[in-house]
């Protein structure tokens, strides 16, 4: 006997546009790793995507911890909030048009960001974090560019894809689990975007090796690609 057919279950129009969109924000996810990496270990123990611990690193600074600074600390968050108020205009201002065509209007604009801290990082010296102008504009730059995508993903608001924060996802990944009684619909989202970010930290710090301007040329190499496939479309067009 030949055994019984399994009917194939294919992805309901809804799914299909949406591959582009998660695609896009995974890829991002990946570049806040490298990010990090460039921020943290390039340019003195400061972030500028993950605020959280950007204040935390704010409070060790006033406190007196040796290593950190008050004002790459505060330069990171004052640049942030400038980003985030013009992401949060950015989509106000394209509410009538497309949400690819938003979407894609803030990569390219965090690519832009991105690529003109390539240029002021060239020549800068990682180890003794001269000049302090290249230090201050890369600090500037990445911030900006990470508050605008920060605005412009929690605007569209999909679940488990903040890109640059990880808290939440790793809590689902526990609390929805079946040891906690449940059954995690969004399990495998969820640790793709643990292992992206953990895969863009560890080849941002291997980049570094090169230079400062490398991890920020690939982060906004993806920035670019991620663009691309917000301009596939996505599912609340």
């Amino acid at each position: 006997m030949n055994p019984p057919v399994v009917p194939q279950l294919s992805k309901s129009p809804a799914q299909e546009s949406a591959l582009p969109l998660h695609a896009g924000l995974l890829l991002l996810t990946f570049s806040t790793g490298l990010i990090d990496a460039v921020s943290f270990l390039g340019l003195g123990h400061v972030f500028t995507a993950n605020m959280t611990g950007n204040i935390v690193f704010l409070g060790f600074a006033v406190a007196g911890s040796p290593g950190l600074s008050i004002i790459r600390s505060i330069l990171s968050l004052g640049m942030f909030l400038v980003g985030g108020v013009g992401g949060g205009r950015l989509g106000k201002a394209m509410a009538t048009h497309p949400t690819s065509q938003w979407l894609v209007t803030a990569a390219l604009t965090e690519a832009g960001l991105l690529f003109a801290a390539v240029l002021v990082a060239i020549g800068f010296d990682i180890s003794s974090g001269q000049p302090p102008s290249s230090l201050y504009a890369v600090i500037s730059l990445t911030a900006l560019a990470m508050g605008l995508r920060n605005a412009t993903v929690r605007r569209l608001a999909v679940p488990d894809l903040t890109t640059t924060v990880l808290t939440l996802t790793l809590t689902g990944i526990a609390a929805d689990s079946s040891l906690a009684g449940g059954v995690d619909p969004r399990l495998s989202r969820r640790l793709t975007s643990v292992g992206l970010m953990f895969a863009g930290a560890a080849a941002g710090a291997l980049l570094l090796q090169f230079g400062l301007s490398v991890p920020l040329a690939v982060s906004g190499a993806v920035a670019l690609i991620s663009a691309a496939l917000f301009s596939a479309g996505s599912p609340t067009d």
